[in-house]
């Protein structure tokens, strides 16, 4: 009898395998047709363009997947489905994913020193990586952007004076807080996984790293990643994907990181991802973060269910997931105002695809 029921488990095993729907070299599509709904989406998103001002909401693409197919994709000129465009802070996510893999790999453990891999963090010996994940390095650090460019250490690391090792130059700054305690938004402390990364892996593997151990296995072909010139992986800013392979991500994470069948990344380590750092879930109005992802745990989207996960990035891009619904977003966009809001694009594609809003 034993034997028997192993053998049903796993004949149901591989049929609900087999009856997901994985992305090949294309995407199986299942477009909706047009309904008020998703016209009502597309007056939000896609308004009409003011080029001069660069004002309100400015979508350059949109791409929705449910269950696996694309039911929904449009785009904006000059984004075409080729473009690989910016993904800005979405980067730091797909940092994220790159490490679980790693992690899986048994290459670290979250609660490691970071000096163990980043010899300039030596004199921040008590910083683990676990507290690079959740922004929470301590590090004395200034996320501001091109609204107080004097005093920001993120303008200063990308542009001016940390330009050329940026993890040496986050890695420079003094302490504002113990690590762990204080949730710090910070790109730097992107940038130091980044170079822990190279010590994980090995200097002659790093290089073709996030492909390998990433890119290639989800089929992306669009990817690329720039370096600072000591040869780190811009983490916090620097990687482009089509909406098409960004989405791929976003269905790995969806599915509790099984990739057609293979289990890519641990479900330890996504869980990780997906559970809040708790310093930072009192943001008014911020989702809260996990291990470099976003969470609507705390509500912040309250058009969308909490178990919502995302990855953000400057001037409005979004890739985000909802489990419950089998959904995956890719939202790519120019937005310069600050008038674009998360929880209204959700509600919209909830309504349009998810069959309800707000749970």
């Amino acid at each position: 009898m034993p034997r028997l029921l192993v053998l049903l488990t796993l004949l149901l095993t591989t049929a609900v395998s087999r009856a997901e729907s994985w992305p090949q070299a294309q995407w199986s599509e299942a477009l909706a047709p047009t309904s008020p709904a998703i016209e009502q989406l597309e007056r939000y998103a896609f308004p009409a363009r003011n080029d001069a001002t660069r004002e309100g909401v400015r979508t350059d693409a949109l791409l929705v997947v449910r269950d696996g197919q694309v039911v929904y994709e449009r785009y904006a000129a000059p984004t075409r489905a080729s473009t690989a465009h910016s993904t800005w802070s979405m980067s730091k996510s797909l940092l994220a994913t790159v490490l679980g893999v790693a992690f899986g790999e048994g290459r670290f453990h979250l609660q490691d020193s970071a000096a163990d891999y980043y010899q300039p963090l030596n004199q921040h010996r008590d910083i683990r990586l676990q507290d690079l994940l959740h922004w929470a390095s301590g590090l004395d650090w200034q996320e501001d952007y091109e609204y107080a460019p004097l005093d920001s250490s993120v303008v200063a690391m990308l542009y001016t004076r940390g330009r050329r090792d940026m993890a040496a130059y986050a890695a420079s700054h003094g302490r504002a807080a113990a690590p762990g305690k204080v949730f710090l938004y910070s790109s730097g402390d992107s940038n130091l996984l980044a170079a822990a990364l190279r010590n994980m892996v090995g200097i002659h593997d790093y290089p073709n790293y996030p492909w390998q151990a990433l890119f290639d296995p989800l089929g992306i072909h669009s990817a690329v990643w720039e370096t600072d010139a000591s040869g780190t992986f811009v983490a916090s800013s620097y990687a482009y994907l089509t909406a098409r392979d960004l989405a791929r991500v976003g269905l790995l994470m969806q599915r509790d990181g099984q990739w057609q069948g293979q289990q890519l990344l641990p479900r330890a380590w996504v869980e990780f991802n997906r559970t809040p750092f708790a310093p930072s879930a009192d943001q008014p109005g911020e989702a809260a973060a996990g291990g470099h992802w976003w969470l609507n745990s705390n509500g912040a989207w309250p058009s969308a269910p909490r178990s919502t996960f995302a990855a953000l990035g400057h001037w409005g891009q979004a890739l985000y997931v909802l489990p419950e619904q089998k959904l995956v977003v890719v939202r790519y966009a120019d937005d310069r105002d600050g008038s674009y809001r998360h929880d209204e694009l959700l509600r919209q594609v909830l309504l349009a695809f998810g069959g309800k809003g707000a749970p």
